[in-house]
């Protein structure tokens, strides 16, 4: 087993990079895991493991133990790295919480990798630039166990640290793919499925609405909602009706209530 004590070390380095430039982590191909619960649920989802670290002042025999177990059952090798406290310090975000720190190589997240089920549930992020909104939306969708989260001109990178944190690790258990809007709409066209935009205009309230067939439900950013494109596009456009002063909710929050309500029809 490896040791490293320095904070120069060209591995330190690199996996500070990973965490601070999308450009680095796409160049690489490879991401950085924070915390031991995210890494279990990468591995039990197929995501190749490069390296894990951990300190030995920050763990415990039955976690320790726990890890090495873990990596005998893997095909391919992964390495296993003892750091300084203080390095762990700098390379975890939540720091002893996290117990370890991993790098993994990407997914490839194209239209062609998704296998859906003939009444799917789709969602589909049109341009969602929020890191915390695209995590805590893959944790909805695994909550609500729905066949794919698609995105459309995503400003943000899927493998950025604050989504996988704010996802809970979710994202390794959701089935994710990056496309352009045009590209996703045929892929829905060709697979018959009726498409749902969140929007205000020419909209029925998203609760008289059948979801029971395959369905993709839309949603935009906060500050400006969805792309025309998907208003034009839409087999119906929906809105969930405000009660109060306020004319919105939080995107996240949104997607709960509709992907629940499609689920609720179907049970």
């Amino acid at each position: 087993m490896k040791e490293i004590s320095s904070i120069h070390n060209p591995l330190i380095k690199k996996i500070l990079l990973l965490q601070e430039k999308s450009k680095y982590r796409k160049a690489e191909q490879l991401f950085v895991i924070d915390g031991w619960k995210e890494t279990k649920m990468a591995i039990a989802n197929h995501f190749n493991i490069e390296t894990i670290l951990f300190s030995e002042t920050l763990i415990n025999t039955t976690l320790f133990e726990e890890i090495q177990a873990e990596i005998k059952q893997q095909k391919t090798s992964i390495n296993l790295v003892q750091v300084s406290e203080e390095i762990f310090q700098k390379i975890a975000v939540r720091g002893n919480t996290s117990k370890v720190v991993a790098v993994a190589e990407q997914k490839v997240h194209g239209l062609s990798q998704l296998q859906l089920k003939e009444n799917a549930i789709v969602l589909v992020l049109d341009a969602i630039e929020k890191p915390g909104n695209l995590g805590a939306i893959l944790r909805i969708a695994d909550a609500a166990n729905i066949d794919a989260v698609l995105c459309c001109d995503i400003a943000t990178d899927i493998y950025n640290p604050n989504v996988i944190r704010s996802s809970v690790g979710c994202l390794f258990t959701t089935s994710v793919a990056v496309a352009t809007k045009e590209t996703i709409l045929q892929f829905l066209q060709e697979k018959n499925i009726a498409i749902y935009t969140t929007s205000l205009k020419a909209a029925k309230n998203y609760l008289h609405e059948n979801y029971t067939q395959a369905s993709a439900f839309v949603f935009g950013t906060e500050a400006n909602g969805v792309d025309v494109f998907w208003e034009n596009n839409s087999t119906q456009n929906i809105i969930i009706p405000m009660r109060g002063q306020n004319d919105s909710l939080n995107v996240s929050n949104s997607v709960a209530i509709v992907l629940f309500e499609a689920l609720r029809q179907r049970t």
